[in-house]
Order: structure tokens, then C-alpha cells, then sequence
């Protein structure tokens, strides 16, 4: 066999299909798309679902459950290795935690601190929630846990003390 020899196998390769070049060419006339209808027009083609103008299954049928998102606790976290950034016997909250960029300050989240890593230092937290392995290791290290906790507003004209 010789280069000039070579050759695609048998069916692989497929002649371009000359759509809309006269009656003559098999694909002539409508190009393949039948006759009329919004399936032969240009972009004429619809949604997954779409029954024709006709009210949808999806739609007939009934909601049915409950969603709990609304309600949900959200959470922003920080792991006990990044707070190493902070300086021996130093006040950890939530002011100091977005000063530094390791949490978001969305608003309604609460701050929950995680275990990953190692903490060197002796640090005071104060947090709306810690794991149980993140207060171990503060603890060990020399340091605190706050849990800040959310107090009710204070009724009018009494402050909170």
C-alpha cells in the first residue's frame, strides 16, 4: 500500500446535504421541512413542554410539598487554621473576621466557626456557633468561646444593659 493509496473506509465519509438547490437535487423545493406549518418556518421550532398553546401538564397538575428554604439557618463559617492570622490573646468577632476578609458579612447570617487546622495561639471568640472539634482546639490552645447568641430587641424606652 502506497500513500496515494490511502483512502477513508467504505461509508464513513458523507457528501454535504445541498438543502433548498432545486427539485432536482432530493432536497429541493421545502429543503426537507414538509410543507408549511411553524416547523417549516425559519426559528420555528418550540419549547420542551410547549403543548401547543393548550395549558400545560406542568401547570394542570397540582403543587404539592413544602419548602423549608425561606426559614432555613444560614450560616457563614470560618475554620479554626485561618483565625492563626490574628495575634496571641486577641478579640475574634464578627467585625474583625470581615476587616480581614475571611467571611462575607451577608446580612441575617450567623457566624459558625469549623475545625479544619491547627490553632498555635491563645484566641477569644466570640461566635454564634462553634463544632465541637473547634472548641476543643481553642480551649486547648489557651482561648475562648463566646457564643454570642441572639438577645431579643429590648422593649420601648428600656435600653438593655
Amino acid at each position: 500500500m502506497k500513500l496515494n493509496e490511502l483512502q477513508p473506509a467504505q461509508g464513513s465519509r458523507h457528501a454535504r446535504k445541498r438543502v433548498g438547490c432545486g427539485t432536482g437535487s432530493g432536497h429541493g423545493k421545502t429543503s426537507g421541512r414538509g410543507h408549511k406549518g411553524q416547523k417549516a418556518r425559519s426559528g420555528g421550532f418550540v419549547r420542551p413542554g410547549f403543548e401547543g398553546g393548550q395549558t400545560p401538564l406542568y401547570r394542570r397538575l397540582p403543587r404539592r410539598g413544602f419548602n423549608n428554604k425561606d426559614f432555613a439557618t444560614v450560616y457563614e463559617t470560618v475554620n479554626v487554621g485561618e483565625l492563626g492570622i490574628f495575634g496571641a490573646n486577641a478579640k475574634i468577632g464578627r467585625a474583625e473576621l470581615e476587616a480581614k476578609k475571611l467571611i462575607d458579612g451577608k446580612r441575617g447570617a450567623r457566624l459558625k466557626v469549623l475545625g479544619d487546622g491547627e490553632l498555635k495561639v491563645a484566641l477569644h471568640v466570640t461566635a454564634d456557633a462553634f463544632s465541637a472539634s473547634a472548641e476543643r482546639k481553642i480551649t486547648a490552645a489557651g482561648g475562648t468561646c463566646i457564643k454570642a447568641g441572639r438577645q431579643a430587641a429590648a422593649p420601648a424606652g428600656e435600653e438593655a444593659n
